[in-house]
């Protein structure tokens, strides 16, 4: 094969395979920002949902409230019905804690996000590096040469990278009554 053939088809190889990597790479980093951009909205839907149960058992309990505050004495049902309100209420904050485990799933996301896009960089700065070393007078055998090493270096960090990237993002749940509030 002439030189100016094994040159281009190691260019087009090297290229190829730099646009494909970083592809993969930012279509991953598209999809870990899409799952904490969910997981962020589940949450705070939840959490809103939990202190607006909390809000409600409070109000539905204000006017025997307000009754002990006035040195009244409420029914039997009233007393009854406000002291079943502290485990109502712990119940919805147990509820809103568990929801609140999004930061911990959020932080693996975003840590696995940051790798990648620092993985990147160091892959492009590998590129960059070895492209350095071409002259202008360098000849084909050299070049040829060069990319080799660079294909190699590129595919050794490829597979670093990949192994450390292959952690899944876990969540804990907690059942409700881990938590005593009360």
């Amino acid at each position: 094969m002439p030189r100016k053939k094994i040159l281009g088809s190691h260019v087009k190889r090297l290229l190829s395979g730099v646009s494909d990597h970083g592809r993969r790479h930012l279509t991953e980093v598209e999809t870990d920002l899409r799952q904490t951009e969910l997981l962020l909205e589940e949450a705070i839907e939840k959490l809103t949902t939990s202190f607006m149960a909390i809000h409600t058992a409070v109000g539905d309990r204000q006017g025997t409230i307000n009754m002990l505050l006035a040195g009244q004495t409420p029914s039997a049902e009233d007393s009854e019905r406000l002291g079943a309100m502290s485990g109502e209420i712990g119940l919805h904050v147990n509820a809103a804690i568990t929801s609140m485990q999004f930061q911990d799933m959020t932080s693996q996301l975003l840590d696995r996000t940051l790798k990648r896009v620092t993985g990147l960089r160091e892959f492009l700065d590998t590129v960059g590096a070895h492209g350095n070393h071409i002259l202008p007078d360098s000849g084909s055998e050299e070049i040829v040469d060069l990319l080799g090493k660079v294909s190699m270096a590129l595919a050794i960090q490829s597979l670093e990278l990949r192994s450390a990237l292959r952690k899944a993002v876990n969540q804990q749940h907690l059942e409700s009554g881990d938590i005593e509030l009360f």
